[in-house]
């Protein structure tokens, strides 16, 4: 029987080129978005690429939402073969202007919403010897100027989940981390900058943060698609042994690359600098 993947935030972006992608490679698709409402491009895009996909409702920052998803699943499958953790949500700010309620906001849906899913999800991927797969970021590897929040929380899931990655592995389940680099997606739409606002806000900051922002629209006006980055969510599930640590990119991987073999940082800092001078 085909295997079952659960698979987070897919109404846009990569969770929707991922839900098409793995039902293409034989996967039977559960694409859960916490409004369902929202899932109409889910479902012309896999009409069009001959597909089926099972939409449901899932908010990664809603515990009893989680569980009821999971054993949904179980329910009507009777199996749980793979997960892939992708909804996310981005923002931007410096910590002294910013509002504290906003760090911890960032940290529900990236941080502990992949915890409270792989959590209710782990029995079965055991039962399965199944994959956990989640996207995380370059900025989960790099940290970034005015992405405090967002990285931190990203950090925060690379650290849960290399730490997570033995102990998972000697029960058979196959934990990886996916590191896109600028996406050509929704995601930074959803960011929903009020630019005057954040400009007044920044105080001091502005003119960094301008020139930020400058950087920024540069590396999005280049990015890769959703599509692309899709591919190698998928290419880990159906790898015969996926590496740990993947991007999705040669950008992407010369650029965490740098960090991996920065010992004491100072090649991190002299690189993010310059994005702001």
């Amino acid at each position: 029987m085909s295997p079952v993947v659960l698979i987070t935030g897919t109404s846009s972006g990569i969770g929707l080129a991922t839900a098409v992608q793995a039902a293409q490679a034989g996967y039977r698709v559960v694409a859960t978005m916490r409004d369902t409402a929202k899932d109409g491009r889910l479902k012309e895009a896999a009409s069009e690429a001959g597909v089926e996909v099972d939409v449901r409702r899932l908010d990664v920052t809603d515990a009893a939402s989680v569980r009821a998803a999971v054993d949904g699943v179980i329910a009507d499958y009777g199996q749980l073969d793979a997960v892939v953790n992708n909804a996310g949500a981005g923002h931007v700010g410096t910590v002294e202007t910013d509002d504290v309620a906003n760090f911890r906001s960032v940290m529900e849906v990236n941080f502990f919403g992949v915890v409270e899913l792989t959590k209710a999800a782990l029995p079965h991927l055991r039962a399965s010897s199944g994959r956990l797969v989640t996207v995380t970021s370059v900025g989960g590897v790099v940290g970034q100027p005015f992405n405090e929040a967002y990285c931190a929380a990203k950090f925060a899931v690379e650290g849960m989940m290399e730490s997570l990655a033995p102990v998972a592995a000697a029960q058979g389940v196959t934990v990886t981390v996916v590191e896109p680099g600028a996406v050509a997606s929704e995601f930074v739409n959803n960011v929903q900058i009020d630019r005057g606002a954040i400009f007044e806000q920044m105080g001091v900051y502005a003119g960094s943060f301008k020139n930020y922002m400058g950087r920024t629209g540069d590396s999005f006006a280049a990015a890769q698609t959703s599509d692309e980055a899709a591919r190698t969510v998928v290419e880990a599930l159906t790898a015969q042994n996926p590496a740990f640590r993947v991007q999705t990119s040669e950008w992407a991987r010369e650029f965490t690359g740098r960090k991996l073999a920065d010992n004491d940082g100072s090649a991190v800092q002299e690189l993010t600098r310059g994005w702001i001078a």
